[in-house]
This record gives C-alpha cells, structure tokens and sequence, in this order.
C-alpha cells in the first residue's frame, strides 16, 4: 500500500519528469556554439497552453533581437506571455518588461518568475485578463506591446483587441507586435483593426527574418508577424 509520503514523492517525481528547460539562441549563427546570449525557458509539456514555448514566440523573439534598437531603453509589455520568450529576450536587450497573463493562472505566471529568475532578468509579473478592467491596466504605459500566438482562439478576439486599444491609446505612439499562425485568418484580424479604430502599419512572413537553423525548425508553420498602431 501506497503511504502518503511516497504518494508526495512520485507526485513529485512525475512533475520532474514533465518539466524540461529549453535553449533558446540569438544573435551570431543562433546555435548552441555560436550566439550572442541565450535563453533559458522552463517547459512544462503537460499543463495548459502557458507553459511551452510556441513556434510563433520563437519568431517573435527573433524579431525582438533583430530590432533591438527599437527596444533599448523603451517599456515593453508581454500579452499572454505564457513562457515569455519574446519578453525576456527584450529585457534582455535593454527593455523595462512587465510580463501579463491571465490573472487567475496562478502556475503560469509562478513559472513566468521561475524563468526571469532562471534568466536572472528582474520583468515585473501581472496578472491581466483581456477584456477585464482592473486597477492594474490603468498604469500601464508601454512603448511596445509583444503578444505571440495570442490570436488563437476567435472568442477572445474583441477582449483582446479591446485591451490592446485601450492601451495604444494609454500611451501615445505605442505599437503592438504580434505573430499568429495564418489559420487565424488575417480578413478577421482586418476587419477587427477597422472596428477598434487600428491599422496596421507593418506585415511579414514570419520566416522572412529567421535565421536558416531557426526556421528549419518549424518547417510547417505558416507564421506571419504584425505590427499595429491607433488609426490617427
């Protein structure tokens, strides 16, 4: 018979066994031999969306190192940040990063610490839920709003563009970045910009700026990245 003190352990075991920690390189050939810095994420593959690294943060994240001189300096805030690749790789170019997720992820936004800590990044954790309006969201103030794959389920939508309006105009010529796989369907994505008064200002293939080793490892993802600004 199971006692409950090794119950606790093989709980304990099991959770080691789900949880990885993967390398994320940037700058130079983006290889393990080769790079300016890396990033170090903690994975677990057996809880909900927040706590793995997608392909669209992978692109993302790259992105942010390739325009790091847009982010020296500026705050940036990380939508949906889950694991926070693109947000911990923009503090680590010079970026004061407030990393979000939905306020009642109390494991997601525990491992968002774990992983700044990991990365011995200081970002500051909120939790913010799309489409809710608590006192947080009212001293926010970001020059750059990231958010990967936050455009994946079509119920969110208006909550999400509706927190991302209403902070775009909280700060006057901020922009928001995002990359969404094409199955989102960028008509919809169109047509929500008209209705909260966006437009969108930049739009790429996301594996036009991977480097070759990055993108061969997500072959079949059809990623684009966006960037959108108040419709002035």
């Amino acid at each position: 018979m199971e006692t409950s003190s090794e119950g606790s352990r093989c709980s304990s075991d099991l959770a080691t066994r789900m949880t990885t920690i993967s390398h994320h390189y940037f700058g130079g050939g983006s290889s393990q031999f080769d790079h300016h810095f890396s990033v170090e994420i903690i994975e677990n593959m057996e809880e909900d969306y927040g706590m793995f690294v997608w392909p669209c943060s992978i692109v993302l994240s790259e992105y942010v190192w390739q325009q790091r001189s847009r982010f020296q300096g500026v705050s940036v805030l990380e939508l949906g940040a889950g694991t926070s690749l693109p947000g911990i790789v923009a503090a680590k170019v010079g970026s004061d990063v407030i990393l979000t997720d939905k306020s009642h992820n109390s494991e997601v936004l525990s491992n968002m610490r774990s992983i700044c800590d990991q990365n011995k990044e200081n970002c500051q954790i909120l939790g913010l839920s799309w489409g809710e309006w608590d006192s947080n969201i009212f001293n926010l103030h970001p020059k750059i709003i990231l958010g990967a794959d936050v455009l994946y389920d079509t119920t969110g939508f208006d909550d999400l563009f509706a927190t991302v309006t209403f902070l775009l105009k909280n700060s006057p010529d901020a922009v928001f970045i995002t990359t969404y796989h094409n199955r989102s369907g960028h008509h919809l994505i169109e047509m929500l910009m008209v209705k909260w008064g966006l437009k969108c200002i930049k739009l790429l293939d996301g594996f036009s700026f991977m480097p070759p080793q990055k993108a061969s490892s997500l072959q079949g993802s059809n990623i684009q990245l966006i960037e959108i600004e108040l419709h002035k």
